[in-house]
């Protein structure tokens, strides 16, 4: 299974260009078989401290996961949601 994790869009202040929330997703694959999850992670003021001219997807990534978003965990309930694709506990449909 690989796992991306991607950020989508920032909010910043336009007069000190401070960031102050990350949209992110996080994809995981496993051949025909996929789950992703989607969040926002704000951050208090004056916690960052590269510009954002400088700032990288990477550096992002980073904040987040210090910042509240459980990276182990979200990559383990994507794989949960793999494995009911794989093996189905419920069903849906007409018999005839």
């Amino acid at each position: 299974m690989v796992t991306t994790w991607k950020i989508t869009q920032l909010e910043r202040q336009t007069s000190d260009g401070f960031i102050t929330a990350a949209h992110w997703t996080a994809t995981a694959a496993d051949g025909d078989y996929a789950a992703s999850a989607y969040s926002t992670c704000g951050f208090a003021i004056d916690t960052l401290s590269i510009p954002y001219v400088d700032v990288t997807e990477a550096n992002v990534l980073d904040w987040i996961w210090v910042n509240g978003v459980d990276k182990d965990a979200t990559e383990a309930r994507l794989a949960d949601q793999i494995e009911l694709q794989k093996n189905p506990v419920s069903a849906t449909g007409l018999p005839w």
